[in-house]
């Protein structure tokens, strides 16, 4: 599948190492105002190259909006198509791991599904794919309904290290040093979504929600409000008790992250992320090669050493388009 969405539906195309990424948002309403410097102002945050911790590939991803639009910007209710060219590949750096599996990559996977897998950059496979969501997210972060929702998400943890973002820095780069790479987590805080958004059984919105987020590259793991920890919680503990002030009821405590019975219930919506280190290292490591043969893989090309600093943006992107895609639903202005 590559449309994500029910009535806001962005469709995606392209391969890391291709002329082009690029994707279609459909079911933008007409007559919305577009600022174009929120677009880059995302698509600038998820951008690679921009410091020794990512990966040094240096695109200036500068999309350019194809359809959809008034030349003032103003959407016109029809599909707003936009293309962002690859400018920086070095195909080269991959020759060696057209015959090899990367250990955790989905080169393996892909020659059992397709019969055959892009090398150069991992393909559909890469993160770049990311860029598109986060541009239809950009966008639809724009629609009226979602102007008073703030969707905030950083890194939480790396390595399994909470701390300053000096000490974050720091595993990183420990991990950079012998070759290897590093997972983290991502926390994202959700403020403004009312009370009754989301479906009950098959759409709950977490269910919406950890759809989203593991459809993101290198993604293990998903949790909402208490999470994992309410598993070894007692209900006493756990109950979010109701309460009024001036006859708006909210919760005394949040541990159920804003979300009951798979609806929001108007508390901050809260959830974690996981991410497994790269899975394309710049040391040796032992794979085989397409006929099972034992080889060694020599690492080499440009990654990033952990997935989770350039994802924040990312899952912002994604909750925005699932959110933004509810409230539609709800035909909520």
């Amino acid at each position: 599948m590559n449309t994500f969405g029910r009535n806001l539906r962005l469709t995606t195309f392209g391969e890391s190492h291709g002329k082009a990424m690029g994707g279609i948002l459909d079911g933008m309403p007409g007559g919305i105002k577009i600022d174009m410097d929120i677009i880059l102002r995302e698509t600038a945050r998820r951008r690679p190259g921009q410091s020794h911790l990512v990966t040094a590939r240096n695109e200036k991803d500068i999309p350019e909006l194809l359809s959809g639009l008034t030349d003032d910007m103003v959407t016109l209710g029809t599909p707003i198509g936009f293309i962002v060219r690859n400018t920086d590949q070095r195909s080269g750096d991959y020759g060696e791991m057209a015959e090899l599996y990367r250990p955790n990559h989905a080169d393996f996977t892909y020659d059992m599904r397709y019969g055959l897998h892009e090398p150069r950059g991992g393909g559909r496979a890469s993160a770049r794919e990311t860029l598109n969501w986060v541009i239809g997210g950009a966008i639809a972060r724009q629609l009226p309904c979602m102007k008073n929702i703030s969707v905030k998400a950083n890194v939480a943890s790396i390595g399994g290290i909470k701390g300053t973002r000096e000490e974050l820095e720091k595993v990183v780069e420990s991990a950079m040093k012998r070759g290897d790479s590093v997972g983290g987590v991502v926390e994202c805080v959700i403020e403004g979504v009312p009370a009754g958004i989301g479906n009950p059984v098959f759409g709950k919105l977490h269910a919406r929600l950890a759809q989203a987020m593991m459809s993101i590259n290198a993604a293990k793991g998903f949790e909402y409000g208490d999470g994992f920890s309410a598993a070894s919680a007692y209900g006493t503990e756990q109950a979010d008790i109701f309460t009024s002030d001036a006859g708006h009821i909210h919760t005394l405590t949040n541990h159920s992250g804003g979300i009951q019975g798979g609806i929001s219930n108007g508390m901050p919506i809260t959830f974690k992320v996981a991410f497994k280190p790269t899975p394309t290292l710049l040391c040796d490591i032992e794979t085989v090669d397409k006929e099972g043969h034992t080889r060694i893989l020599r690492g080499k090309g440009r990654h990033d050493p952990c997935v989770a600093l350039r994802a924040v943006p990312v899952v912002e992107a994604m909750t925005v388009l699932v959110l933004a895609d509810e409230m539609l639903e709800r035909n909520i202005k």
